[in-house]
């Protein structure tokens, strides 16, 4: 098996498009890196924040705010543990769960990949089953395979990655 210089890493999907109070989704966004900062055992590496109209929400919904960050997790870190902290830090901050898919949010904490596990639950999938189809997503993940700290071809064997080893389901929030 081939072990890729991105396998230990996890990336994090990051969104916000609403206000908290006189917080802007920037604003938002922004305080969610500085509470990812505590769950690494190195520097982040965090791509450029981009603007994104809103993908498969309901009508009305207002632009977001995306990065994506990736990170070293702590040692004995698991995907599930990861996950139960990206979702402690979204109740943190605000973050209100109605049940209405793809609602607009304060802030969204998405795992995308695990260092280079893989996994098919009701509770995580991995690698996330739609990182190929959001342009959000990849064009921050790029930006952030095209710094010195990654290997020059690394992107594309984290895509190759992720479209050998789709997971069986595609419902996540």
């Amino acid at each position: 098996m081939i072990i890729n210089f991105f396998s230990k890493f996890v990336f994090i999907g990051i969104g916000s498009n609403l206000w908290l109070g006189l917080r802007t989704p920037k604003d938002n966004v922004l305080e969610a890196i500085e509470y990812l900062k505590k769950l690494s055992d190195e520097p982040l590496q965090v791509s450029s924040l981009i603007e994104s109209k809103p993908f498969d929400c309901p009508p009305g919904s207002p632009d977001f705010v995306n990065a994506v960050v990736a990170l070293v997790p702590k040692k004995n870190e698991t995907p599930l543990s990861f996950l139960y902290a990206l979702q402690h830090i979204e109740n943190s901050m605000g973050r209100v769960r109605s049940g209405l898919k793809n609602e607009a949010r304060i802030i969204d904490l998405d795992l995308l990949l695990f260092k280079a596990e893989t996994n098919a639950s009701e509770e995580l999938m991995l690698p996330h089953p739609e990182i190929l189809n959001r342009n959000f997503v990849l064009e921050p993940l790029q930006e952030i395979f095209h710094r010195e700290c990654f290997k020059k071809d690394e992107f594309d064997s984290l895509i190759r990655f992720i479209k050998k080893t789709p997971p069986k389901k595609a419902e996540l929030s």
